[in-house]
């Protein structure tokens, strides 16, 4: 039996069809929706997004300015940062985006930053805090911090501390908390919180994303009926700058898998717009304007795993956040 070349030509061309279809749909389904859909105005609404010059931060800012309203771009590259807001003028028409140094890493430098807000902000309606650091070598802060848990935890924690008293006076208010699924793997390791006696870039990074939904969920009972919510969320697998580090830390195994993990990104990881939608939602949906401490992925609440809902250890790690950075006492 001859086969007929036309027919294997069909065979071919069905069997792509097939397998590009299934990648369209796998990929969605690997990356959301990705569309924030809600017609609400932020006009004369103030929000800070730490992190802004880039990926999820920079489309946060972009979504939000294209709602009206002031954004402040916090970032530790002010260059990197004028030119990110120069782009998001452009795309949406709102002049009102202007930038202002923000070293998450330096107390002093959050310090530095929450007292200019405070001096020329009559209000702040949105506090965004988006920016982190991931996969990191093990590099110490001026303040002797451990680089992961300072930005990504320590650095928010005192942010956000001083500047609830803008917040409260001008609530109805949120706070939004950009966290990641990996919380789940984290452990909150008080005999070696600061990682001085033994030292993993994964297990450092997840211990900051759960530092980072334990301090929502204390944040979100300290503030029960004063106006202001606390809301974290996982803003799904993003191809971002956060991976940076990984040929670092990771050495060999990235020059090895390098070409693998590039196609899996190119596939299935969410783009920067799409991973910045669930931010989006929790800061403009008026429908969300109560809700507080709970856990969203895909602009959807999720049940926090155990881990997540230990308020014990929350309580705990929120008074030796204040002695790590000063404010206890």
């Amino acid at each position: 039996m001859v086969s007929d070349p036309s027919l294997r030509m069909y065979d071919v061309c069905f069997l792509s069809k097939c397998l590009g279809v299934g990648f369209y749909f796998l990929r969605r389904y690997s990356s959301g929706d990705g569309g924030h859909e809600n017609g609400d105005r932020l006009d004369g609404k103030t929000v800070i997004i730490t992190g802004a010059n880039s990926s999820i931060g920079k489309e946060t800012a972009r979504g939000l300015a294209a709602k009206g309203a002031r954004v402040i771009l916090a970032c530790r590259d002010t260059t990197k940062a004028e030119a990110a807001a120069n782009d998001i003028r452009e795309t949406t028409g709102n002049g009102n985006v202007v930038v202002e140094e923000l070293n998450l890493a330096s107390l002093a430098s959050v310090r530095k930053f929450a007292t200019r807000i405070k001096k020329r902000e009559t209000s702040l309606d949105i506090l965004i805090n988006n920016a982190g650091v991931s996969a990191c070598p093990k590099w110490v802060t001026e303040d002797g911090f451990e680089r992961q848990f300072a930005t990504n935890h320590l650095g928010h924690f005192l942010l956000t501390n001083l500047l609830l008293d803008l917040l409260k006076k001008s609530a109805p208010s949120r706070v939004v908390i950009v966290s990641a699924v990996l919380y789940k793997r984290g452990k909150i390791n008080f005999d070696d919180i600061n990682s001085e006696k033994s030292y993993s870039p994964h297990g450092a990074y997840c211990q900051s994303m759960l530092a980072v939904v334990l301090f929502m969920r204390e944040l979100a009972r300290r503030l029960e009926g004063t106006g202001v919510t606390a809301n974290a969320l996982h803003p799904g697998v993003v191809s971002t700058e956060l991976s940076r580090n990984f040929s670092t830390t990771l050495g060999w195994i990235m020059l090895l898998l390098g070409p693998f993990f590039t196609a899996w990104v190119h596939l299935f990881a969410k783009t920067a717009k799409q991973g910045a939608q669930t931010s989006i939602h929790l800061a403009v949906d008026k429908e969300l304007e109560t809700t507080s401490g709970v856990y969203f992925s895909d602009c959807k609440p999720h049940e926090l795993a155990p881990v997540g809902k230990d308020d014990v250890t929350a309580k705990k790690l929120w008074q030796i956040s204040e002695e790590m950075v000063g404010l206890s006492g």
